[in-house]
């Protein structure tokens, strides 16, 4: 059983935890805008921007991982929180400092740490404090639309106009702030989760990964996260090069198709999820991630900047479905006392495999075949995503509710 917040506090509660999410991305996001310009001093390649992006993600999902299992056994989830704030923050700031590959893969290795306890963490505090009608949209907004705003849509121009103003080092070095800022707030406003205390002290300790994995969606979910975070850390880790390299535009004119990306982002984020309230987590899944495949095809195909930033608002439909398969159908799924178990497994086997091995695969097919392949392996990742999410099973409570047969099947399952 979950009880609910206040309406103002519900809010109050996502408006921060938005914030949070959304400089997670943003800090993340920072180094594929930067890579243009610290390549030529740094004398990076392609292969190795991969491994850079695949590092975090490795670190990430084991931090997040064991992080979701620590929260669930313990119950905390604040302070938590606010040191994993701080210290992507500051990680984030100190690669700045970096000299050479090495010490950029071992700042990206520090800040995934960080970084990885932030977002199933604040998955599982919105998700118990959201009221049922909601909870598509809350965690929408909290996963999908904050990603969008502050990491894909404000990020670009901004990362960009200081590294052209300033220099890359300064844009490092400025992105703590706003986590300094963000830390103060939760530690100011922030409860831990209300959850009743029966939930609380169920022994949480005593569930095992495997146990979750006999869930259907919860195996399927996890499928899903490897190629679906394939797609999206191909593509955001890749996109930049790719358009100033392979389509000759200009910096100006590839922060302008990223910002693009970033508003649909910001759109989806919140629509799929919001959609899905209405028809169903399946349909919602399968229909916006066959769309999302064509997004990396669009990338190879047009060569407009207007042109494709108008694409990418049309297609860049994945990260609605991120908010599904990550936190609302396994959230609809298990218990509530293995839920942030269950969402950090979920982000943990999709950062290792779509976020630690796809990006490296593709930055040394990139130096061997050119940069049209990483569009095509992103491709290819939504594509099977979309064919594995015909086979979820419905957890979307409005949906469930127009089938009642099902629905007491649903609750004799989920008893069991």
């Amino acid at each position: 059983m979950r009880r609910t917040l206040a309406p103002s506090d519900e809010n109050r509660l996502l408006a921060i935890l938005f914030m949070t999410v959304g400089f997670v991305f943003f800090d993340r996001l920072a180094l594929s805008f930067l890579f243009p310009f610290m390549s030529a001093e740094l004398k990076l390649t392609h292969a190795e921007l991969g491994m850079a992006s695949s590092v975090l993600s490795l670190t990430w999902a084991l931090s997040g991982t064991l992080a979701g299992a620590w929260s669930d056994v313990h119950g905390r989830r604040k302070s938590l929180l606010v040191g994993a704030v701080l210290g992507f923050s500051f990680f984030s700031a100190a690669s700045g400092l970096i000299g050479g590959f090495a010490g950029l893969i071992a700042f990206r290795a520090l800040m995934g740490i960080a970084e990885g306890p932030v977002l199933p963490i604040s998955q599982s505090l919105m998700i118990d404090s959201s009221s049922p009608a909601r909870r598509g949209l809350n965690m929408g907004l909290l996963q999908g639309s904050s990603a969008g705003l502050l990491g894909a849509m404000i990020g670009p121009p901004v990362v960009v106009h200081i590294a052209m103003t300033y220099g890359w080092r300064q844009a490092f070095y400025l992105s703590c702030i706003p986590g300094v800022l963000i830390a103060a707030a939760i530690w100011r406003w922030v409860r831990e989760s209300p959850r009743d205390d029966q939930a609380v002290a169920k022994p949480a300790a005593r569930i095992r990964y495997r146990t979750l994995l006999l869930h259907r969606n919860v195996m399927l979910c996890a499928l899903i996260s490897c190629l679906f975070v394939t797609w999206f850390v191909v593509i955001v880790s890749f996109a930049p090069s790719f358009l100033i390299e392979a389509k000759h535009y200009t910096a100006a004119q590839m922060s302008l198709v990223m910002s693009c990306l970033g508003a649909a982002w910001v759109i989806w984020g919140f629509a799929v999820p919001a959609l899905s309230d209405r028809i169903g987590r399946k349909p919602a899944m399968v229909i916006f991630a066959l769309i999302s495949a064509c997004c990396p095809v669009t990338f190879m195909q047009v060569a407009s900047p207007l042109a494709l930033g108008l694409l990418m608002l049309a297609t860049y439909t994945g990260l609605g479905c991120f908010t599904l398969f990550m936190s609302t159908i396994p959230a609809e799924t298990v218990p509530p006392a293995a839920m942030a178990s269950t969402l950090g497994l979920i982000m943990g086997v999709g950062e290792l495999i779509g976020g630690f091995v796809a990006p490296t695969a593709a930055g040394f097919a990139a130096d061997r075949y050119g940069l049209f392949v990483t569009m095509w392996i992103a491709a290819g990742g939504a594509l099977l995503a979309g064919v594995a999410s015909m086979f979820l099973i419905e957890t979307a409570p409005a949906a469930l509710a127009r089938r009642p047969q099902v629905l007491t099947q649903f609750a004799q399952r989920s008893d069991a």
